[in-house]
């Protein structure tokens, strides 16, 4: 078992999910990914919920206020990145032409965060870990493996990326794909970057968060069954394992991954 206690400057430690509907959202991802969901309280009206594996934190959950929704924000996946100073790292994306949308701010005594706009318009999160490291689990059947940011100008994204975590950056060909970027927080390969393809200029620039699963296919099609959507049937990526873009009951997406050798 993968387990962590800590994460390194720069390397993606949590995944959390916005949802309008929890308890279908703790059905659908318990069933697939096998998580068991335990809720607390968060402050005033607010319930926020700690999926867990094998006895492990893995992800979090809370639901979308109803001002939000009337505002037009669906449900969704963000991913954090652990930073040893939440404050200095929001004045770096300031500077480097991206927006602070909130914070930063504590959460109780877990942690200190602040959500971010790079500039070509992907949301994500940072996070200062205090009590809460991030994910206790990970790259295993159930757990986070991957974080993938599409963008439509990948050379103002790696710019951005680069001098906000201090991120390194290894380009690849991908064929007709195109280039595949791979981030790295030292040696450690924390996420990667594509360019958005021209069939999908509607998309809005995001990060798109990797689960790990045994069987990619059979994952699929338990998508389709628990009442979400399969948004790009599984496929190949050579040498390296085969993926599938899912969509939840309530709309959020993500993406399922088994590798070629686990």
């Amino acid at each position: 078992m993968t387990t962590r206690t800590e994460y390194a400057h720069g390397e993606f430690s949590w995944v959390e999910l916005a949802t309008t509907d929890p308890a279908a959202a703790k059905r659908f991802y318990g069933r697939l990914l096998g998580w068991q969901a335990a809720d607390m309280p968060a402050g005033p009206n607010m319930t926020y919920t700690m999926f867990q594996l094998k006895n492990q934190y893995t992800a979090g959950m809370y639901a979308l206020d109803k001002d939000r929704q009337a505002q037009g924000v669906p449900p969704h996946w963000v991913p954090y990145i652990n930073v040893r100073n939440a404050d200095e790292i929001t004045k770096k994306v300031s500077q480097g032409g991206g927006k602070v949308l909130q914070g930063p701010n504590d959460v109780l005594d877990v942690g200190r965060m602040a959500f971010i706009q790079d500039p070509t318009g992907a949301k994500f999160a940072v996070w200062q870990a205090k009590k809460h490291p991030g994910a206790g689990i990970i790259n295993e059947p159930g757990a986070i493996c991957w974080n993938e940011l599409m963008t439509p100008n990948t050379e103002v994204a790696g710019r951005f990326y680069r001098a906000t975590f201090d991120w390194g950056a290894e380009s690849m060909g991908m064929g007709p794909a195109g280039t595949y970027t791979i981030f790295k927080a030292g040696t450690t390969q924390v996420g990667g970057m594509m360019a958005r393809p021209p069939q999908l200029k509607d998309v809005p620039p995001h990060w798109l968060t990797y689960f790990a699963v045994t069987d990619c296919d059979g994952a699929a099609k338990q998508v389709g069954e628990l009442g979400g959507t399969v948004v790009r049937a599984p496929d190949d990526i050579p040498n390296v394992g085969r993926f599938a873009v899912c969509r939840d009951g309530q709309g959020a997406v993500f993406a399922i991954f088994t590798p070629k050798n686990p």
